[in-house]
């Protein structure tokens, strides 16, 4: 059982007592007839092979609240895509597969570069971004939910518990994020335990105790890729499109939504999803990456909150960093011990001085240029810059799911997927 404190500046949604699934559902069956929701799922074709996704589709095909699931397919050839309707006819909801790297999504995508809309590139962040605008455009839901396809210990309680709190009006909230223990015979969640928290606190020293600190910190695992949310919201947020995708998305919540309309709901006892190699000497892939990105965007966020990096507090960053990551890890140790966990002191350390790696390239790189990539364009500019877009959009998810793969694709090149050459240049 959960603890049952409320810290930080955000509602906390504890799990407590019995699991009560059966009548989350009930009570959401009831509210979807008034406040429809949505699932989004961020799905790359070979998670159509792994481990995890199977179990997923057959713990939804029992979810009987939600009105449409809209799949956001990345990195799918014709015939991958062919393959993937077929995996998810099973759902008995309304489904929509879309296909990010099909040749009319992405005609769509050069139409809004053409207008100088910064659409991103191809991956998590800009899978989500067309997704959103895909429920925006169909105007069925009022609430929309995701989580990853990567999640081999899924429960359909988890969407639940994610979609309850903003469904039952009378509850308020506009944003929930989704929080959860990762321990098996050890403690994972290394870039939230050695990184992320260790880096707000050190910039809470230095910085000052900042309202967008306090709120980050608030979170009980803030690179949770669960969280639901209105729809007003996905009209107003912009979307990171790289690893800084959940800081990011907080620190929009954070400007859009009104503290007491935010909230994190735990989601599980127990949650195991894939892991990301720590990548010791490639800042571009792994944990490695996944620091530099987080840390360009909690400098370019603050920046944008008042708060001024000199090439002086950039380096005593660095330094308070490293002490407070090294307090985490005597704590965490502690706790496995108390436990009976597996810990071992020099790999934790190893991940502490990679993250040190990545805060040094981040704050190079963010004193060069403050502005750096820009984020994904919301929805409000994006429809102002080409008012029919939504009906775009609509009729390219609509044709491809039509689409009969024997014939040839009208209109396009069998094999043209247009990749994103010119996108870094838009704004």
């Amino acid at each position: 059982m959960s603890d049952f404190y409320q810290t930080g500046s955000i509602a906390t949604l504890h799990r407590l007592g019995r699991p009560n699934l059966e009548l989350l559902e009930q009570e959401l069956a009831k509210h979807a007839k008034t406040c429809p929701i949505a699932l989004v799922l961020p799905c790359l074709y070979s998670e159509l092979e792994g481990p995890a996704l199977g179990g997923i589709v057959e713990h939804l095909r029992k979810v009987p609240y939600l009105n449409e699931i809209v799949i956001a397919l990345g990195r799918a050839s014709a015939l991958e895509f062919r393959r993937a309707k077929e995996y998810f006819k099973v759902l008995p909801q309304d489904v929509r597969l879309l296909w990010i790297d099909g040749p009319r999504i992405q005609e769509t995508l050069k139409l809004l570069v053409d207008q100088d809309i910064n659409v991103g590139l191809p991956g998590k962040g800009q899978s989500c971004w067309i997704a959103f605008g895909y429920v925006l455009a169909r105007r069925r839901s009022k609430v929309i939910a995701l989580h990853d396809c990567d999640i081999v210990t899924y429960d359909r309680e988890y969407v639940a518990r994610l979609c309850y709190p903003i469904a039952k009006p009378n509850l308020g909230y506009e944003f929930c994020k989704g929080y959860y223990a990762r321990v098996t015979d050890r403690l994972h969640g290394r870039v939230t335990r050695l990184f992320i928290t260790p880096m707000i606190r050190a910039l809470q020293r230095l910085a000052g105790p900042h309202p967008l600190l306090t709120f980050l910190d608030s979170f009980r695992y803030p690179l949770a890729g669960e969280f639901a949310m209105v729809t007003d919201l996905a009209w107003t947020n912009r979307i990171p499109g790289d690893w800084g995708l959940e800081i990011g998305v907080l620190a929009e919540v954070y400007r859009n939504c009104a503290l007491r309309r935010v909230c994190q709901a735990d989601l599980s006892d127990q949650y195991e999803h894939k892991h990301q190699a720590l990548s010791a000497d490639n800042p571009e892939a792994g944990l490695h990456k996944m620091g530099v990105d987080i840390s360009k965007s909690l400098f370019r966020n603050l920046a944008s909150e008042g708060v001024i990096f000199t090439d002086g507090m950039v380096k005593t960053l660095r330094a308070t960093y490293l002490q407070s990551a090294q307090e985490a890890i005597k704590k965490y140790g502690d706790d496995a011990a108390v436990n009976g966990l597996r810990f071992d002191r020099h790999e934790e350390r190893m991940a502490v001085e990679v993250f040190l790696k990545g805060i040094k390239l981040a704050s190079e790189g963010f004193l060069e240029d403050p502005l750096g990539v820009p984020m994904i364009s919301n929805w409000a500019r994006v429809t102002a810059a080409v008012p029919d877009i939504f009906d775009r959009l609509t009729d390219a998810v609509e044709a491809d799911g039509a689409w009969d793969p024997k014939k040839r694709f009208p209109g396009a090149r069998p094999h043209l997927v247009w990749r994103q050459d010119t996108i870094a240049g838009a704004r």
